[in-house]
């Protein structure tokens, strides 16, 4: 009798699988536009389990308290002007169609009051390359590189998201990467469908490891696994190497 393949116990979604929600201090994103304006005031830092980057509280003068991505720089105290007429400077949450072309901005809305979209990983950052005022359009480069337009009256911060470098420090050791995956909910280790036995894995079983062959795109769960609907598995297939390196 065979048991249920990784696959097919995450796509269930057993507790164990389940993002540890409860840790959060709350949602990263801005508050709605009609409520978030004026000036506001940096009330803590805090590290945010799941996240790659450290949190600024905010507290406005109205009352309302919310949580953003820390700039690089950024300092417990520090006053955070907010909304229209806002300088370029770091921290301060700016209207998009405001912003100067060149400038280092995260957290960036997609659509007017989404609560933020783009630019949001430790060390990262948006570039206003250009604006459309006649069509309420600003472009900016993504980290990728990538050029999209994003909606002139949504919300962005100025500055460089802080904690970055983090992926280039090794993690050194098995523990610590297994103290990283509970906080992300990260099943770890991963163990590869050939190193197991026949009953476990499909491409588990034989004297020798290899790998399966091409299933359909129709294929069960517990069957649709390693290359699905491929019509490339050759050697000169680009998408089986990078599978087999794996």
């Amino acid at each position: 009798m065979g048991k249920r393949i990784l696959v097919q116990r995450r796509g269930r979604g057993g507790s164990q699988f389940r993002s540890p929600s409860w840790k959060r201090d709350g949602p990263v994103r801005y508050p709605p536009l009609e409520a978030l304006s004026g000036r506001g005031y940096v009330v803590d830092i805090v590290h945010e389990p799941g996240l790659n980057a450290p949190v600024a509280r905010i507290e406005t003068e109205n009352g309302v308290e919310f949580l953003n991505y820390a700039a690089e720089g950024l300092y417990v105290g520090q006053v955070i002007e907010i909304g229209r007429g806002a300088p370029p400077k770091t921290g301060n949450i700016m209207i998009l169609g405001e912003i100067p072309e060149g400038t280092m901005i995260f957290n960036v809305e997609k659509r007017a009051g989404d609560g933020g979209k783009f630019a949001r990983s430790g060390g990262t950052y948006a570039v206003v390359v250009g604006q459309k005022p006649e069509e309420n359009k600003t472009i900016i480069r993504l980290p990728s590189g990538r050029t999209v337009e994003v909606d002139s009256r949504g919300r962005a911060t100025v500055g460089i998201v802080a904690g970055g470098g983090r992926i280039e420090r090794p993690f050194l050791k098995a523990g610590k990467k297994y103290h990283r995956a509970r906080a992300k909910a990260w099943k770890y280790p991963t163990v590869r469908g050939k190193a197991m036995s026949p009953y476990a894995h499909p491409h588990g079983g034989g004297s020798h490891q290899k790998g399966g062959t091409p299933v359909p795109r129709t294929a069960p769960p517990g069957q649709k696994v390693g290359f699905i609907g491929s019509k490339c598995t050759g050697r000169g297939c680009v998408r089986a190497r990078a599978q087999q390196k794996q």
